[in-house]
């Protein structure tokens, strides 16, 4: 009955709008990136994380003027639990720029977390700032006398929020999340440049199945919507002997990525990933490859806690 659920659910997203229109930085790593995407997954994990991501879209890509080049994206997560108090707090700073534009977010997040049976639920809320930069001088107008076209870098902090509930079985986890649900928005001083970042919706998910003792898969699935339009991932991952793990996602109507990955260090603490995106649709425009790295590291004592850390594969991804 599950399985029939979540074909219908996916057959009924691929019917609907899939042309979403990105405000965000996107992620092919997204299963490795759930503190980015919900602030309730703060100390899901019971291990105090660091993590690291560097993105490049459309590799190589130069426009006809200098305009900054191709789209990259870095983000830094951070994930620590509270065990006296049932929660865990975390926090993200994200650097995306994007031609002559450039955005940056910074926002803390808290979680609580409940027991229910076997498995946890936790609630959280992130709160900070996001800044938006726009290099005008790069810009070149049809009109050079035309009013809305400014002069230099001009920049731009409003406050933003989101809230998320994550749910984590020992099989199975589950993840829905809202950012933006202050709607910041950016005018540079006339309303006729005003833009909006409009709330986004994620829905994402995973299930563990133990193919065998050493090997274990796990298919998984993000959905993103600015509750008009969808965009929407679809991964598979290959787990070996806890260390070592391979897969592919594709991304609807956009792109086909390969991940690769390995656990160094004791315990698995230090974890590299690296995945290839090759564009399927409208290379016309873009140059056919991404290219992301992952880098993230486990303390091994938590700071916050005494109770003692138990690392886990269900808990890695």
């Amino acid at each position: 009955m599950k399985n029939k659920l979540l074909i219908i659910l996916i057959g009924v997203l691929m019917l609907s709008k899939v042309s979403f229109a990105q405000q965000d930085p996107e992620f092919t790593q997204f299963m490795d990136n759930k503190m980015y995407y919900n602030p309730a997954y703060a100390g899901v994990e019971g291990l105090t994380r660091l993590s690291l991501m560097l993105r490049s879209k459309w590799t190589g890509y130069a426009g006809t003027f200098d305009d900054g080049g191709a789209p990259t994206s870095e983000v830094l997560t951070m994930s620590a639990p509270i065990y006296k108090l049932n929660s865990g707090f975390g926090a993200y700073i994200i650097n995306d720029h994007l031609g002559v534009m450039n955005n940056l977010a910074l926002q803390g997040s808290y979680s609580y977390h409940v027991a229910v049976k076997d498995a946890k639920l936790s609630f959280g809320i992130n709160a900070g700032f996001y800044s938006q930069s726009i290099d005008f001088d790069k810009y070149r107008p049809n009109d050079p006398g035309d009013v809305l076209i400014q002069e230099g870098r001009q920049t731009q902090f409003r406050p933003d929020m989101g809230f998320g509930v994550f749910y984590q079985a020992k099989n199975l986890y589950g993840s829905v999340s809202v950012s933006h649900l202050l709607s910041p928005s950016f005018n540079y001083g006339t309303d006729e440049l005003r833009n909006s970042l409009e709330p986004t919706l994620y829905i994402m998910g995973g299930y563990h199945y133990d193919v065998t003792y050493n090997v274990e898969l796990t298919p998984s699935i993000l959905v993103q919507s600015d509750f008009n339009e969808y965009l929407i991932n679809l991964g598979a991952m290959v787990t070996y002997n806890e260390k070592f793990w391979g897969g592919i996602t594709y991304k609807y109507l956009e792109s086909a990525s390969v991940i690769v990955g390995m656990s160094l260090l004791k315990s698995n603490a230090l974890q590299i990933g690296y995945g290839f995106d090759y564009i399927v649709h409208d290379q016309q425009a873009k140059q056919a490859t991404s290219n992301e790295i992952r880098l993230s590291y486990a303390l091994p004592i938590n700071p916050f806690g005494s109770r003692k850390v138990v690392r886990t594969p269900r808990f890695r991804h």
